[in-house]
């Protein structure tokens, strides 16, 4: 992995320790302010381009309270010198919706970066909770 890819997978990390606080801002300044930045998350569809991604991290964070990040366990990574991902397992715990209770969340993820006139930027994160095998009827829609 590149260094300076590193470094903002870093902060990326550090990032989501202040998102399930209820925090998006320092995970919002990580990321492409370009038309084709996307944000996948478990609370609902694909948000394309930049404002809807901004109001999308927006509202996930409100779901989140007191948390703090347990580890990342990286699956995949690969960067060239303009473009990179890493596939990981997201482990934390945090207060979620209404309850006051911790829980743990485990999520897949999927983070693309970019390079943007000399600095990385996330350009894609799809996170998911499959983080375990599942029957062939979990992928039947509604």
């Amino acid at each position: 992995m590149l260094a300076d890819l590193a470094k903002l997978i870093e902060q990326d990390h550090l990032a989501v320790d202040a998102f399930v606080k209820g925090d998006p801002e320092p995970l919002k300044s990580l990321y492409s302010q370009r038309d084709d930045v996307v944000i996948a998350n478990p609370f609902g569809p694909p948000a394309k381009g930049w404002r809807k991604a901004a109001e999308t991290m927006d509202r996930a964070a409100t779901n989140y309270r007191d948390g703090e990040v347990i580890g990342f366990e990286r699956i995949s990574e690969y960067a060239t010198m303009d473009l990179g991902y890493i596939i990981e397992i997201e482990r934390v715990r945090s207060k979620v919706g209404g309850s006051d209770k911790l829980v743990p969340i485990a999520l897949r993820t999927t983070t693309i970066f970019r390079r943007e006139e000399g600095t990385w930027k996330i350009v894609l994160r799809h996170a998911d909770p499959i983080v375990s095998p599942r029957p062939a009827a979990s992928v039947v829609g509604e």
